[in-house]
């Protein structure tokens, strides 16, 4: 089956995941393409096929005769889509030999213009997929999913020799659990790579160390005719607190290896209110004096309006997977390598945001992560080319071609 029918077959699976669930994985529809994946898998011939109750799935095509003595590989998708934008009833459009121009989108009559993603003009005719513009279109990460199912079908078919290559889908990865419950002592790769990332030739290695900070202010709420030396407002102190914070250091003001604070939510009264931040930064040093800084917010405010005024919640969410890739940077040099037999430029830029390989890689699965060929990711704007995942595919094969002795 080639790439691009995979693809469409796929994202036409509503698989999103939701937010604030305590199960994995949080949304059952996900099950649905899990039980299709691992009948493919079945269907392709590989060993140990599973789908688990927590809507994993594995499986292992053996090493060819001669090569049992190399390290076992492993390339691992998503298969969930962001909750933050519909993925129901995707209709895609498919737009052969693209002109290399703005895109009309006819569900609602939105436009992917150039003078937002200029990348386009060097997508000019190729294959363009897109959404039509109401839901977005999965290929994060269902791109990812058929560059690897169809390069494995591809080695199988071509007879190429290989050693062990583990194959791993997971739930959830858009709400930050993908790599929970993995199983490691099943998954028995030495190495893997995500398939996550954006263009083609990409291999990232870097991404932010991340952590989740919630602040609970308590007032005193009293009739305002008589507040003085009484009030104490909860509304007035979330906001003081998000002014006590670097104006600059936000999503918007920031890039590559730059840090932030996101004020993702705030909510509230005089009586209590709540402020929903997540903190970032690829500097480890950094990273640990952002949340001191939130602490030391913590302690002032509460100084002033009196102990217990605010509680201050801060959770990890992921760390830089540099600390563990730098250590084994065999899988970098592979998949550059592979990426230039493939006839392109090998890229790394530092991601801002995470993988599930970066929570894989401080599991003791050493995880870097390779383009899908998609653009625009979560959002009604997002899209592909059939070249851009053909690309990958090669890619995938060149990475399974050349693996590494023991």
């Amino acid at each position: 089956m080639k790439v691009e029918e995979r693809f469409l077959k796929y994202v036409s699976y509503w698989t999103a995941s939701e937010d604030g669930k305590d199960v994995i994985p949080s949304t059952k529809r996900q099950f649905s393409l899990a039980d299709e994946l691992a009948k493919e898998l079945q269907e392709l011939g590989l060993e140990k096929v599973k789908r688990d109750e927590h809507c994993y799935v594995y499986g292992l095509l053996p090493a060819t005769e001669g090569m049992e003595n190399k390290k076992s590989m492993g390339f691992i998708a998503h298969m969930d889509t962001a909750p933050a934008f519909s993925g129901k009833d995707v209709k895609p459009q498919v737009i052969s030999n693209y002109n290399g121009g703005d895109v009309a989108l006819p569900g609602n009559g939105d436009v992917i213009k150039v003078s937002d993603f200029p990348h386009l003009t060097s997508l000019k005719g190729r294959t363009l997929i897109t959404t039509d513009g109401t839901t977005l279109l999965g290929a994060d990460d269902k791109a990812g999913i058929a560059d690897i199912l169809t390069a494995v079908e591809e080695v199988i078919a071509e007879k190429i020799p290989h050693g062990d290559i583990w194959i791993g889908f997971t739930p959830d990865e858009e709400v930050g659990a993908g790599a929970d419950l993995f199983d490691l002592d099943y998954f028995q790769a030495d190495y893997a790579y995500t398939v996550d990332g954006d263009y083609e030739g990409e291999v990232a290695y870097e991404n932010f160390n991340a952590a989740s900070a919630h602040f609970t202010i308590k007032g005193v709420n009293v009739h305002p005719g008589s507040a003085k030396n009484v009030m104490v407002n909860s509304a007035s102190i979330a906001c003081e607190i998000q002014g006590m914070l670097p104006s600059q250091e936000v999503p918007e003001h920031t890039e590559d290896r730059e840090g932030f604070y996101h004020l993702e939510e705030i909510q509230g009264d005089v009586n209590e209110a709540h402020l929903e931040y997540i903190v970032r930064d690829h500097d480890s040093k950094i990273f640990e004096e952002r949340q001191q800084n939130l602490r030391e917010i913590e302690k002032k405010i509460n100084e002033k309006y009196g102990a217990g005024t605010v509680v201050l919640s801060l959770k990890e969410s992921y760390r830089n997977m540099l600390e563990v890739v730098e250590k084994n940077f065999f899988v970098v040099e592979k998949a550059k390598e592979a990426i230039a037999a493939a006839g392109m430029e090998p890229v790394s830029r530092p991601v801002r945001g995470g993988t599930d390989g970066s929570r894989l890689s401080f599991m003791g699965l050493p995880c870097p992560n390779l383009g899908t060929g998609g653009y625009a990711f979560h959002g009604p704007k997002e899209h592909i080319t059939v070249e851009g995942m053909e690309a990958v595919v090669k890619i995938v094969k060149e990475i399974i071609k050349h693996p590494v002795d023991r």
